[in-house]
């Protein structure tokens, strides 16, 4: 059985790497057993996170003593940490003895790095074939993966290791072209990577370790599936780093499925938030309006000491209506949700990462493992239907080790969603009303078919806004009605003249109108207006005769070749008289 020494950590003023400083007490792993991998038929080992006073806490530079390599250690140092997290000083040294490990803790930890730094010392020895990667990392969001991708080039920067990052939303040649070289890691999205490994232009096979990051999170976007297909394509012997914040029993299940004798990690009580966090439920009426005016009033209320802020939204379209309504306001707001080009999502981030964004409206798509230390505040424009979720999106603020605030907008139909809150947390919200803001109905109600080009209230509408109108000159389309009963054919009778010359009356008649209500018609358009009427007068004659001449071939006998015929039917055949019948 693993059994774990005391973990070791700095002073309270040294600077952790990517969380927040260590408290002035220190904490000491001890073990534990149970019996959740009894389907592999042995046991599973737990280190939790104890108190301990500061005088059993080991003394030293924190990452020295965790067993990593001079060129790592001065990586890290480069980066400015000089002391681990919980979760990196007892999750480094497992995974360098290549136990399968899972890791709970609370968002903002430093759970990047408690499997970064490990597996590129471990992977310091060896060499990449081309198509065939010896680590796999999978993350459940595009920005998240290439935030990975960022810390392990930073971290492995005095080695000679590469990495490739395949994710939607750009070109596939890159990423086939740094495949056909080879590359250490792959820090890959499941869809993407199914569809390189379907298309045949990666390999599995020599996959030593594997990564899955953020495992509660790929539960809620649907990717459980994938990650199970691709574990079936590992090989048996990989070690496997598992993730995440929460731990639903889904997620459990998946734990002893595919990993064997674990050793479970947890510096924290799962989805707890951190206590450097304030938080707030403001009760407002159950109206859009009100609830967008509420929004504003509490970034008014927070601007002396809000640098930047993040505001979450269920769903997608409300995040495009709420960025609209602050930027209407004179608020600097940007979306960014997953139906946004993946260009446009990537420039959003780096203008809110460089301070040249204050607002970032998002989705649920933001809300995991992204690393942007400075935002100050969270709010929360709809209360998550996930209590998990919650434990997320608040966690963007209040990172390495700064004050946070976090607000969240909530009616008198969010009740359970709230409870359900308070009871994951273990905490009950500090709660204010708002209940003094005017109600006021949308002036344009949403529909579902009222987008840009659908079939809504917008459809025929011209450049300058109005209804094209298609009808002809004279209000009608045709007007001749198409017959439904069979017509017999008859012969055509002579066009006696004046229905001949009964246009022209007509065409002077027209042509008076014309010129009583000041429209004067051009010579062009009525000389292809008689050179169209004379083709559609021949087009219709040649019609009645080719009917003609079809109608009169049927009437007529037809003509039989005698030449054709066989012999015998031409011979003379005696008749003999009937015998007369006795009376």
């Amino acid at each position: 059985m693993y059994r774990s020494g005391k973990s070791r950590f700095a002073n309270p003023g040294a600077s952790d790497l990517g969380a927040t400083p260590s408290a002035p007490f220190q904490e000491r792993a001890t073990n534990s057993v149970t019996t959740s991998g009894a389907e592999a038929g042995t046991d599973e080992v737990i280190e939790t996170s104890e108190t301990s006073s500061p005088s059993e806490s080991v003394t030293g530079n924190g990452f020295n003593g965790l067993g990593l390599s001079d060129d790592i250690l001065r990586a890290v140092a480069d980066s400015g940490y000089t002391n681990p997290t919980p979760i990196q000083a007892q999750g480094i040294p497992v995974a360098l003895q290549h136990r399968d490990l899972i890791g709970i803790a609370q968002t903002g930890t430093g759970k990047t790095a408690s499997f970064t730094l490990p597996m590129i010392e471990m992977l310091s020895r060896g060499r990449a074939k081309a198509r065939m990667p010896r680590a796999l990392v999978l993350e459940p969001t595009r920005e998240l993966a290439d935030q990975v991708a960022e810390s392990f080039d930073k971290y492995s920067k005095y080695s000679k290791l590469t990495q490739a990052l395949l994710i939607g939303g750009t070109a596939m040649d890159e990423q086939i072209k740094k495949l056909d070289r080879g590359v250490d890691v792959l820090i890959a999205t499941p869809g993407r990577l199914m569809d390189h490994f379907n298309r045949g232009r990666l390999l599995l096979s020599q996959v030593n370790i594997l990564v899955i990051d953020e495992a509660d999170r790929m539960l809620d976007m649907g990717f459980i599936p994938d990650v199970e297909e691709i574990c079936k394509k590992l090989p048996f012997t990989r070690q496997t780093l598992f993730f995440s914040a929460t731990m639903p029993p889904e997620i459990q299940r998946l734990t002893d499925q595919f990993l064997h004798n674990p050793v479970r990690i947890e510096v924290a009580r799962p989805a707890t938030t951190a206590n450097n966090i304030t938080q707030e439920l403001v009760e407002i009426p159950a109206n859009d309006w009100a609830k967008r005016e509420a929004l504003r009033r509490l970034i008014r209320e927070a601007e002396p000491t809000l640098q930047n802020a993040i505001v979450f939204c269920n769903r997608k379209r409300d995040v495009d209506v709420v960025a609209k309504s602050l930027a209407r306001h004179g608020f600097d707001a940007a979306p960014i949700h997953g139906d946004l080009d993946q260009s446009l999502r990537t420039k959003t981030l780096d203008r809110f990462r460089a301070n040249e964004l204050k607002i970032l409206v998002a989705s649920d798509v933001a809300a995991r493992g992204l690393d942007v230390p400075s935002v100050s505040h969270v709010f929360n424009f709809d209360v998550p239907i996930h209590a998990d979720d919650y434990v997320h999106r608040i966690g963007r603020t209040g990172r390495a080790g700064r004050s946070g605030q976090a607000y969240m907008l909530g009616t008198s139909r969010d009740g359970k969603y709230i409870e359900a809150i308070e009871k994951i947390t273990g905490q009950k919200l500090a709660r204010r009303e708002m209940l003094d803001i005017e109600v006021r109905e949308d002036t344009r109600p949403r529909r579902d078919g009222d987008r840009k080009g659908g079939r809504g209230r917008d459809r025929g509408r011209g450049r300058d806004g109005k209804h094209r109108d298609r009808r002809p000159p004279d209000g009608k389309y045709h007007d001749q009605v198409a017959p439904m009963e069979p017509t017999v054919a008859q012969p055509d009778a002579p066009v006696p003249p004046a229905e001949v010359s009964a246009g022209k009356p007509r065409e002077k008649a027209v042509r008076n109108a014309d010129q009583r209500g000041g429209r004067k018609p051009r010579q062009e358009n009525r000389q292809e207006q008689h050179v169209e009427q004379r083709s559609g007068e021949r087009q219709e004659r040649r019609e009645r005769g080719s009917q003609r001449e079809h109608n009169a071939r049927a009437a007529r006998p037809e003509a039989v070749d005698h030449s054709q015929l066989p012999a015998f039917l031409f011979r003379p055949v005696s008749l003999k008289k009937p015998e007369p019948q006795p009376e």
